[in-house]
């Protein structure tokens, strides 16, 4: 019931506070609420929540009530987690069989598509869908909110003057920036040396996501020409061909080859084609880390979204979420080199303290325009780190931090908490408080 709430925030578990209502059932139908307005979530209430994502939703937040220093829910926060970060309310969701077919008939036509029509499908395809009310577009805050307002519950009930966690990033940094690049094809890995030149201009460090088998020839002079300039290089999918989570007889087969060249490549991270996944099924790769689940993906293929700006284990993998707009789909469906969106993205996520990830494809470098859009986005990543400590980091620092910070625990000496396990040398005790009614951070 309490350990997702205590994952994200690493408080002490005796400050975590939370029961269930004794109506609640495992038997009712799991549906959408909202947990205050516009905080829609997904899963098991005392009552039937509502079928349909577009509402109208039962608002429980009132339903939540306060005895002592105990916060009685109508709902159980780790599996309302777990919904939404595995994306097991789009079972709810049936696609029509219409939908299958065409995409079948789209990947088994694809190559013999020139790109100008390819795009032109795309809009037709994704026409409408920043539109749909769940998850949130541009970014989606549902699990991160719902911890917020679970925090704030615990603030009132609790007679401490502020409840002490982890901070979620090192040295006390106020958000984490991660820039990935997925090559998928020649002329892309033909670019990677002038991209990686541009990255270093502005000092920010990337990976590289590599197609093993079947887009181009990787040869072991090229991954090592990455590594040693200090980029980190990373398995994308086996064939980029659409087809990797079909089933899950085949998806196991070919989750084998992965593991094999994620040997081969010396790489640590994973990311499937075209954001395709299904998240239950990863505990057949041997990976350290995921980066294949968007955070809102009404412009992707898949639909869906883990509604977080925030790492999350699914098993022992780490998922590191993509929480901004592809390059393809800003520059090819929404036809623009503006940076706006990704302000307004980042510009969120930071307020959620949370993790700001890009994919960008050396294939789309292919104009001016596009290179000048991405220098002007890591112009102003670089003067966030600069202005207001955002933190640049590869994806494999991430993960190392994240597992660390998994492992710490507070410990109180007499009147102060400190941080024990690896890594609390670069952690920082912070205090959730209230100010004005309302949910604050400090650090001590």
């Amino acid at each position: 019931m309490n350990q997702a709430f205590l994952d994200y925030y690493r408080c002490p578990a005796s400050l975590a506070n939370f029961e269930l209502e004794s109506g609640w059932s495992n038997e009712t139908r799991p549906g959408y609420f909202e947990f205050g307005p516009g905080l829609i979530c997904y899963g098991r209430l005392g009552i039937d929540g509502c079928e349909k994502d577009s509402g109208p939703f039962p608002d429980v937040f009132n339903q939540v009530r306060i005895e002592g220093s105990t916060c009685i829910l109508p709902f159980n926060p780790t599996d309302i987690a777990n919904n939404l970060r595995y994306e097991r309310y789009m079972t709810q969701v049936r696609k029509p069989s219409w939908k299958s077919l065409t995409r079948k008939a789209y990947y088994a036509l694809r190559p013999l598509f020139p790109i100008s029509v390819r795009r032109r499908l795309q809009r037709i395809w994704l026409a409408g869908r920043d539109r749909n009310p769940f998850p949130h577009w541009p970014v989606d805050r549902t699990v991160d909110q719902m911890f917020e307002q679970l925090m704030l519950l615990r603030l009132r009930a609790s007679p401490k003057s502020g409840i002490p966690f982890i901070w979620f990033w090192p040295e006390s940094k106020s958000s984490c920036a991660i820039m990935t690049h997925d090559v998928e094809t020649a002329a892309g890995l033909k670019f990677v040396n002038e991209l990686m030149d541009i990255n270093d201009s502005f000092c920010i460090k990337s990976s590289f996501q590599i197609i093993p088998n079947g887009r181009y020839a990787v040869s072991r002079d090229i991954l090592l020409s990455i590594q040693k300039r200090g980029f980190e290089v990373n398995v994308h999918d086996l064939k980029h061909d659409g087809h990797l989570f079909d089933n899950h007889e085949q998806f196991q087969k070919f989750a084998s080859q992965i593991n094999e060249f994620g040997v081969l490549f010396g790489s640590k991270g994973f990311r499937s084609a075209i954001l395709y996944r299904n998240q239950e099924w990863y505990g057949a790769l041997r990976f350290s880390y995921d980066m294949s689940v968007p955070n809102v993906g009404h412009m992707d293929p898949q639909r869906g979204g883990c509604c977080t700006v925030m790492p999350y284990f699914v098993g022992e993998i780490l998922e590191i979420p993509v929480t901004t707009t592809q390059d393809y789909t800003l520059f090819h469906i929404f036809g623009t080199y503006s940076n706006d969106l990704w302000r307004e993205q980042i510009n969120q996520i930071m307020r959620q303290y949370g993790l700001i990830s890009f994919i960008i494809h050396p294939d789309y470098l292919d104009t001016s325009k596009s290179v000048n859009a991405y220098r002007k986005l890591l112009s102003h990543l670089s003067e966030l780190r600069s202005n207001a400590e955002l933190w640049i980091a590869l994806p494999e620092e991430v993960d190392s931090w994240w597992r660390q910070r998994n492992q710490m625990r507070l410990v109180l000496d007499e009147h102060n908490w400190r941080i024990e396990g690896p890594g609390s040398e670069r952690a920082r005790v912070a205090y959730a408080t209230l100010e004005n009614d309302r949910l604050a951070y400090t650090f001590s």
